[in-house]
């Protein structure tokens, strides 16, 4: 696939389980709505049922995986859809600077970007930002690495 093909539409057509290492009950992400080299976004509605609600609001662990789940889906869309190799399993190596501003009740719609700084030796530092109806809940600086140990087909 060519970088130009990629459309907002081609990419709400994904099945967003064909580009996590992620399944279910722990897939925090639901729509990749963007894909660059550099950024990627994705649309998440919060559910009543999802792990990480707790007393009607979407947690701070939550937010924080969500945005470590973007990550991981421009990865995977790269992988399986540019280099056509299998969706490999990643690690968080460490998080700074998180900042929570509010917790999401359940029913919001989140969109959150994911701006890559630097990828070095399989290293990725990124940086995170959670929207709800364009207000900022949260941010974050991510470092993450494929794992050597996993893929998923």
């Amino acid at each position: 696939m060519e970088m130009s093909d990629i459309t907002e539409a081609f990419l709400r057509s994904i099945d967003i389980h064909t580009v996590l290492p992620q399944q279910e009950p722990f897939v925090m992400v639901q729509t990749l709505t963007r894909f660059a080299l550099d950024t990627s976004t994705t649309q998440t509605c919060i559910h009543e049922d999802n792990l990480l609600v707790d007393e009607g609001c979407f947690s701070a662990a939550g937010l924080m995986e969500n945005m470590a789940q973007t990550c991981a889906a421009r990865v995977g869309f790269y992988n399986r859809y540019i280099l056509n190799k299998p969706v490999r399993v990643g690690v968080i190596g460490a998080i700074r600077d998180y900042q929570i501003f509010r917790l999401p009740p359940v029913g919001s719609l989140l969109t959150t970007t994911v701006d890559v700084e630097e990828e070095i030796f399989g290293m990725t530092l990124a940086r995170g930002v959670v929207r709800c109806d364009g207000e900022i809940l949260a941010t974050a600086c991510i470092k993450l690495s494929e794992s050597d140990g996993g893929m998923r087909e």
